[in-house]
C-alpha cells in the first residue's frame, strides 16, 4: 500500500518544480531580463535601438563601416547582433548631405520609420569647415533603404547642429531636441577665463542643446529653438568640473553639451545629456528633470551618471551618447551608449547597463560594466 503521506510529498516536489521551470522559462524569454556582455561585438559610436516589437530590435549609429551614410544590425536577445547592412545612403546627386554621417535615430509612426540624422550640407557658400545640419528620412521597413523626406535638412536655424532626438509627447505633440555645435562658438565663462590665465587657451568654444516643436508630418519645425541645456558659467557650480575635463586636462578648447535624450517618467521630463570630448577618455553622461518638455530644466546633483571607471580599477573610458530602452511593460530601463576598454584601444563599442530611478526622481546607472572572462 502506497503512503498517501508520500504521494503527496512527490505531488508537492513535481509542483515545485514545474513552477520553477515555469519561472526560469519566463526569464529566458524575457531578453531585457539578460545580464550583457558588455562591450556588445558591435563598433558603433552614438548608438540608437529601436524596439519593433515582438522580439525584433534594430540598432542604428555612426561609423561600423557604412560609407556615407548608416548601418543596421539586428538581434532578438539584445546580446547577439548580426550586421543587415547599409540602410542609407548619402553623398548622391541628388542628397543635400555630403559628409559626415552621424548619429542615427530611428522611430515608427503609423507603420513608418523615420531616421534622423546629422551631415554636412551640400550648401555651403562661406565653406566653413563644419556646416552640419539635420535630415529625416522615411521607410517602409526598419533595414531601409531609408530615402530623405525632402532635398534639403529639416531646418536652418543660422548654425551648425548635430545629434537629433525625437520626443514624442502624451498629448501628441513631437519635440526635435539638437546640439548647437562649438563651431565658431566662443562662450565667456570662469573656466575660458582660467584657460588663458593659465596659458592653455585663448577662447573655449561650446555646444548648446536646444529643444523645439516639429511639424507632425516632420517636414519642418514650429516656433524658435529654446536653449535649454549649456555648461556652467561659474567654476564654482556643482557640474563646472565634470563638464570641464577636456578643457582642464588641457585635450581641447572646447565644451560639449551634445548626445541628448529625452523621455517622461512620471510626471517629470528627462534629459540626458553628453559633456566633454567625444574622441577623449572623460566623455560622460548626465541628466537634468524639468516640469515641460521644453524645460526648464535643471541639471542633477548626482552628476556625471556615467564615466569612466579606470579610476576605480575598471577599463572602460569616453563613455557617452547615450539612448534609452524601454521594456514593453515600460518597468525596466537601459541604457545603450558606448564607450572604449583597454583592450579594445579607440574605437567605439556599444554597451548596456540597467538604469533606474527611485521614488525621489534620482537616476542611476548601473555602469560601465564589463563581461568577466
Amino acid at each position: 500500500m502506497i503512503n498517501a503521506k508520500l504521494v503527496s510529498g512527490i505531488q508537492l516536489m513535481f509542483l515545485m518544480v514545474f513552477f520553477s521551470c515555469q519561472k526560469k522559462e519566463v526569464e529566458i524569454s524575457s531578453p531585457l531580463l539578460s545580464e550583457f556582455q558588455n562591450p556588445l561585438d558591435v563598433a558603433f559610436g552614438d548608438p540608437y535601438i529601436l524596439d519593433d516589437g515582438g522580439g525584433k530590435y534594430y540598432m542604428y549609429g555612426t561609423g561600423a563601416g557604412a560609407k556615407d551614410g548608416f548601418m543596421v544590425y539586428f538581434s532578438s536577445d539584445l546580446k547577439h547582433w548580426e550586421k543587415k547592412g547599409q540602410v542609407f545612403h548619402g553623398n548622391t546627386l541628388e542628397s543635400w548631405s555630403v559628409a559626415n554621417f552621424w548619429a542615427p535615430e530611428v522611430y515608427k509612426f503609423d507603420d513608418k520609420y523615420y531616421m534622423f540624422y546629422s551631415a554636412d550640407w551640400r550648401e555651403n557658400p562661406t565653406n566653413e569647415l563644419e556646416n552640419f545640419k539635420i535630415g529625416v528620412a522615411v521607410s517602409d521597413d526598419p533595414v531601409g533603404p531609408f530615402i530623405d523626406m525632402k532635398d534639403e535638412p529639416l531646418f536652418d536655424p543660422g548654425y551648425p547642429i548635430i545629434d537629433a532626438n525625437v520626443f514624442k509627447d502624451e498629448d501628441g505633440k513631437f519635440y526635435l531636441y539638437y546640439s548647437r555645435a562649438c563651431y565658431k562658438h566662443p562662450v565667456d565663462s570662469e573656466i575660458a577665463d582660467w584657460a588663458r590665465e593659465e596659458g592653455m587657451f585663448e577662447e573655449i568654444e561650446e555646444s548648446w542643446v536646444y529643444g523645439i516643436e516639429l511639424k507632425p508630418d516632420f517636414s519642418g519645425v514650429i516656433g524658435e529653438p529654446v536653449l535649454l541645456l549649456r555648461p556652467p558659467v561659474k567654476m564654482n557650480d556643482q557640474q563646472a568640473e565634470w563638464e570641464s575635463r577636456s578643457v582642464t586636462s588641457g585635450e581641447v578648447n572646447r565644451r560639449w553639451t551634445e548626445g541628448s535624450f529625452t523621455f517622461k517618467h512620471g510626471e517629470k521630463y528627462y534629459i540626458m545629456y553628453s559633456a566633454n570630448h567625444f574622441g577623449g577618455e572623460h566623455y560622460a553622461v548626465g541628466y537634468a528633470t524639468g516640469d515641460s518638455p521644453l524645460g526648464p530644466f535643471t541639471k542633477a546633483q548626482n552628476n556625471p551618471v556615467i564615466e569612466k571607471n579606470t579610476q576605480s580599477g575598471g577599463t572602460v573610458t569616453g563613455t557617452g551618447h547615450n539612448s534609452v530602452l524601454f521594456s514593453p511593460d515600460k518597468k525596466e530601463m537601459y541604457v545603450v551608449y558606448h564607450g572604449r576598454t583597454k583592450d579594445t584601444g579607440d574605437e567605439r563599442l556599444v554597451f548596456i547597463d540597467k538604469m533606474s530611478i527611485d521614488e525621489s526622481g534620482k537616476l542611476q546607472v548601473d555602469g560601465p560594466t564589463t563581461r568577466v572572462e
